[in-house]
């Protein structure tokens, strides 16, 4: 009996050393899995190398005005570009007068006078004005002068819908903005002097026409926000006035003045004639020499 549980007991004591082994055994293998998935974790894959762009990619900078913007955003509406003008010519009675009034009505309109021109003949008083105006109070500036001023002689108002060219060069001055970016980085990865300086000499034409292109942006807002209005303001003078200070003998004499020198121009001018005066008798005398003949043959 005592010899069977003594074997008992070795049995039992081989068998939990198995287990053991085996549970370490796994343990070491977890281990081994977690060693492997930190790893992967911490030593990431390297990102693929820039790929450099061809040298056929260079487009040229004339080329950009002939494609179709496939950056620029499509819901972007441009609001309307409506460019107005108008020029009214009145007739007033005092030429300083209005030109106070039209001074107030300047200002009340928040507008400014561009340019003046004044000129004052034997005949009549004029003042030319350009007048720059918001928008806005196109409108009320044209129907104060129309209404307060003078008597309007002519008024011709003009409206000119700019919105498709303005679109236009907005949408040409994007795609070279955006190719402009495209050579800027293209020169940096340039690895030859040549495509250096062919690289360069597109970005300078670039530069040049995207400075033009927003300078004619700049224009058409300017035109668009503030309308323009070119103003004539006319006083005739009475023919009466240039002479009523002048007495009867001073016109007597400038009428006798007058009077010969109308002979004078009118004798040179029959001189100058004198080669055709010379050409009739000559022409007189071929005349009768060919009557005189022809009656001879006939008799």
């Amino acid at each position: 009996m005592k010899n069977i549980f003594i074997a008992l007991s070795f049995i039992t004591f081989v068998h939990c050393n198995k287990s053991e082994n085996s549970h370490e055994v796994q343990a070491n293998l977890l281990e081994v899995q977690d060693d492997k998935v930190d790893a992967s974790i911490v030593f990431e894959t390297p990102p693929p190398p820039k790929e450099e762009l061809p040298k056929s990619a260079m487009i040229s900078a004339k080329a950009i005005n002939e494609e179709p913007n496939i950056y620029a955003p499509k819901n972007n509406v441009i609001a309307k570009k409506i460019i107005k003008n108008c020029e009214i010519e009145i007739q007033v009675g005092d030429i300083k007068k209005a030109q106070n009034q039209t001074s107030e009505i300047v200002k009340k309109n928040n507008a400014y006078i561009q340019t003046e021109r004044f000129t004052n003949t034997d005949v009549d008083e004029k003042s030319f004005l350009t007048i720059r105006v918001p928008h806005k109070n196109f409108d009320a500036l044209v129907n104060s002068f129309s209404n307060v001023i003078g008597s309007v002689l002519s008024k011709n108002i003009s409206s000119d819908d700019v919105t498709e060219e303005y679109t236009d060069v907005s949408i040409k001055l994007n795609n070279k903005k955006i190719y402009l970016e495209k050579y800027r980085d293209m020169l940096r990865s340039a690895k030859t002097t040549k495509d250096m300086l062919e690289i360069q000499e597109n970005i300078r034409e670039l530069e040049d026409e995207i400075d033009i292109a927003e300078g004619r942006l700049r224009f058409i807002d300017d035109r668009v926000n503030y309308s323009t209005l070119n103003l004539v303001l006319y006083k005739e003078k009475a023919r009466s006035s240039a002479t009523s200070k002048v007495g009867f003998g001073s016109r007597f004499g400038d009428s006798f003045t007058e009077g010969w020198n109308s002979f004078i121009a009118f004798f040179l001018g029959i001189i100058s004639f004198w080669p055709f005066f010379l050409l009739i008798p000559i022409v007189i005398l071929l005349w009768r020499k060919w009557r005189n003949r022809k009656k001879h043959f006939t008799e």
